[in-house]
């Protein structure tokens, strides 16, 4: 389905063309001044220089052969050169009308069917999920399903970190407590719980920095599994499995999930041949012991240093790892896109990864690498969000902190179980908290205020939700809750500034969808359903709905705010929550 800004460009266009002037010049744009008009056309500026005269002589050139046409219900040239559009209510209700009727409301499939690789979450086994995981999980879960939305194969993969020293720091404090966990069919028999595991590796961290004695083993330990030694190996997998049971449940509760749960450790088997097609390609030599890439061009403004692909002592890094993935992805997948979800503080190490891979070949030039980094969650004071005694919260406690505060909220209420409550709870503290997260850019810091995002009322989670659910309760009064996908009502003309205007909200969806798939931007979706949700809330105000007494215009009033529902309904899923019933 064409956007509706499409449309009334061809129209354009063609008048334009007509007049002797190039069809480029026929871009049409959302008004600036809505009180004015809803849609503008500012080439006559732009030709004016190209054609020598005055804007406004160019655009009243157009008008006359524009005027008549039934998309319009006025289109006039206004000093000193700009096209001001308003449509006429028929087409703009046989345009919301059509999309009732379109699969997916009209969005087309621009993917194309074309495969996409996403990593996003990149939590370490044997450590528990925090504050610092929230914003890679739900920016990497929405980037997913607006992809998938949009016509793509989406494959996300959590990337796990599961393969360095850290492994050899807990396989080797393991050792030490319970001497005899080699042997063992599982680490339950020597009380190892994934709490456990959670308290083994910081103080094994600590105790490694001032005892040389035991990072000398613990070095020694990473070697071997490295090397795959079975006893190694297999405690490993022991302890792989028990932190991804614990991990899946954990993203679940966030309404997360992977359809990979690789990790490093996956992308070992490829580095070897990478390393020496490198090595005999002439694309990495020997600097100062390590092997390096230079990856800086000539263009760049700032020094971008060679990736190193091997330490001096015969070590690998993150580089060699991240470039080894993406070997495995390519040939696993051939994806038409790779895209990172990571903290924009990592855009070096991206850079040089994404420029070796290109230069040694490792990816062809029409395989396109992302990298959406994003900013820092802060808490009021502008620094990185902390538990009030200074530690990092764990993401369970973050989440039961707006489940409480959504539940405080409703608790009283008379008609509602304390069952019930605690089951809306759930939902809404989950939408707080990602829409609090997802309205803002993601490469943009932003301040984490739980308060703010539980809050009813303005630009939040539980506002969208509230208005599903209002919309909801006008559907059950007449009768119509249980026909949302069916009913066959039709959206009339509208006739009053309320109805034209939540009419004019929805037709944007479609260029709306389009710009946050493109521009891995799910912000821009919450900004459509926000502005939804307002025009609605303007509409309800203004028209009682319920008890219209014409019967068709009440069909009509119906129709629209079951697509509004519909529409509102596929946006909180692109975002990654749900709503409830009632509230």
């Amino acid at each position: 389905m064409k956007k509706i800004i499409n449309l009334i460009e061809e129209i354009l266009a063609d008048a334009f063309d007509n007049c002797g002037y190039d069809k480029k010049y026929a871009k049409v744009t959302l008004s600036n001044r809505p009180d004015l008009c809803e849609f503008q056309c500012n080439g006559a500026m732009s030709a004016a220089k190209e054609y020598h005269k005055a804007p406004i002589m160019i655009a009243n050139d157009i008008i006359p052969l524009v005027k008549e046409h039934s998309y319009f219900s006025s289109i006039e040239a206004v000093n000193p050169g700009f096209i001001n559009i308003k449509l006429n209510p028929a087409f703009l209700a046989d345009y919301v009308n059509d999309m009732a009727n379109a699969d997916k409301f009209g969005c087309t499939d621009i993917g194309e069917g074309k495969t996409i690789v996403i990593d996003y979450g990149g939590p370490n086994v044997a450590k528990p999920l925090h504050i610092g995981h929230l914003r890679p999980a739900i920016i990497g879960e929405s980037i997913k399903r607006i992809k998938r939305f949009s016509g793509y194969n989406v494959i996300g993969d959590v990337h796990l970190g599961d393969w360095g020293y850290q492994m050899g720091l807990i396989i080797e404090s393991l050792k030490e407590q319970h001497p005899d966990i080699f042997e063992t069919a599982s680490l339950e028999e020597c009380g190892v719980t994934v709490s456990v595991l959670e308290e083994v590796y910081p103080a094994a961290s600590k105790r490694a920095k001032e005892d040389e004695e035991f990072a000398a083993r613990a070095h020694e330990a990473t070697y071997k599994l490295q090397n795959k030694n079975p006893e190694y190996y297999n405690l490993w997998k022991k302890i792989i499995d028990i932190s991804v049971t614990d991990l899946k449940k954990n993203y679940s509760n966030l309404n997360v999930d992977f359809d990979l749960w690789m990790g490093e450790s996956d992308a070992q088997p490829y580095i070897p041949d990478m390393v020496e097609m490198m090595k005999e390609k002439g694309f990495a030599y020997e600097s100062n012991g390590a092997l390096v890439v230079d990856v800086a061009e000539e263009t760049d403004k700032k020094e971008v240093p060679p990736c190193i692909i091997v330490k001096s002592d015969g070590a690998y890094l993150y580089s060699t790892t991240d470039l080894a993935t993406i070997v495995q992805r390519v040939q696993d997948y051939k994806p038409a896109q790779i895209i990172y979800v990571v903290d924009k503080r990592q855009e070096m190490h991206f850079k040089q990864v994404f420029r070796c891979s290109k230069k040694t070949g490792i990816v062809s030039g029409d395989t396109e690498l992302f990298f959406v980094g994003f900013g820092t969650m802060n808490g009021a004071d502008g620094k990185p969000f902390k538990t009030r005694d200074g530690g990092v919260m764990r993401l369970e406690k973050l989440i039961g902190d707006a489940t409480a505060s959504i539940y405080d909220k409703i608790k009283d209420r008379d008609d509602m179980t304390e069952d019930e409550a605690a089951s809306i709870a759930k939902i809404v503290g989950l939408s707080a908290i990602k829409y609090g997260d997802l309205s803002n850019q993601a490469s943009k810091d932003y301040i984490f205020d739980i308060d703010r995002f539980c809050e009813f009322e303005g630009n939040t989670g539980p506002y969208i939700l509230y208005t599903m659910v209002r919309i909801k309760s006008i559907l059950r009064k007449c009768q119509l809750d249980n026909a949302i996908d069916s009913c066959d009502y039709k959206i009339l003309p509208a006739v009053s500034d309320s109805e034209r205007d939540l009419q004019l909200k929805l037709t944007n969806l479609i260029e709306l969808v389009e710009q946050a798939c493109n521009e891995n931007a799910p912000h821009k979706i919450c900004q459509y359903l926000y502005d939804i949700a307002n025009s609605f809330n303007g509409f309800y105000h203004q028209n009682n709905i319920i008890k219209e007494e014409d019967k068709e215009r009440q069909k009509s009033f119906l129709a629209l705010i079951i697509l509004a529902y519909r529409i509102l309904k596929q946006g909180i899923d692109l975002l990654g929550f749900d709503a409830p019933d009632r509230m």
